[in-house]
């Protein structure tokens, strides 16, 4: 009976380790996937703060010169995540007040959407590679049931072979003991099902 039992323990976990690992590497694809879409985000993020810093000197430089058609020129090309913090540093009095901020940038107003895109998409990166951490745990522990399942039926299949009714006895009582144990940690593991 331990035989049979053991052995459909085995099989069952078996598939159980497989499982895991395929739910492993669907999250390990989406992990990939967000940090791909992360790095774009961050990417495009570096790439308009470029953009704001190249305008914003070009401003400066003009109204520096007191060319105002060109420091208007370049004032209205800021782009609109932008202008809120230029105006409300310019709010600070930046040439009068000695405890103005020394750019925009430094200005709370002066948020990017891609950056936190960016962040977002990390964070979901992060949960996801944290899925697949468990995810391998998981296939782990079933790999594990089965090396215990199979020293159940070593033990189990032992006892058929030996002479003595002493060792017969304590092979099967060890193979019943170990499947015992095992099969009441295994009983508690999550399980994934295919359809």
């Amino acid at each position: 009976m331990l035989l049979a039992v053991a052995a459909l323990a085995t099989a069952w976990s078996s598939y159980q380790a497989a499982r895991w690992n395929g739910e492993q590497a669907k999250a390990a694809a989406a992990t990939n996937k967000a940090r791909i879409e992360a790095v774009r985000a961050s990417d495009l993020a570096n790439a308009q703060t470029q953009v704001d810093i190249a305008t914003f000197s070009q401003w400066v430089d003009a109204y520096a010169r007191r060319e105002g058609r060109l420091a208007d020129f370049y004032f209205k090309r800021f782009r609109a995540e932008f202008k809120p913090a230029v105006s409300a540093w310019l709010a600070t009095r930046p040439l009068r007040n000695p405890d103005a901020p020394l750019t925009p940038f430094a200005m709370s107003e002066y948020r990017l959407a891609a950056t936190a895109e960016a962040a977002r998409l990390d964070a979901r990166a992060e949960a996801s590679a944290a899925q697949a951490r468990s995810d391998i745990q998981r296939s782990t522990n079933y790999v594990l049931g089965v090396v215990l399942f199979a020293m159940s039926l070593f033990f189990a299949g032992m006892s058929t072979k030996l002479a003595a009714p002493t060792a017969r006895k304590t092979m099967l009582v060890a193979g019943c003991l170990v499947f015992a144990g095992a099969a009441a940690w295994i009983a508690t593991s999550p399980v994934s099902v295919s359809v």
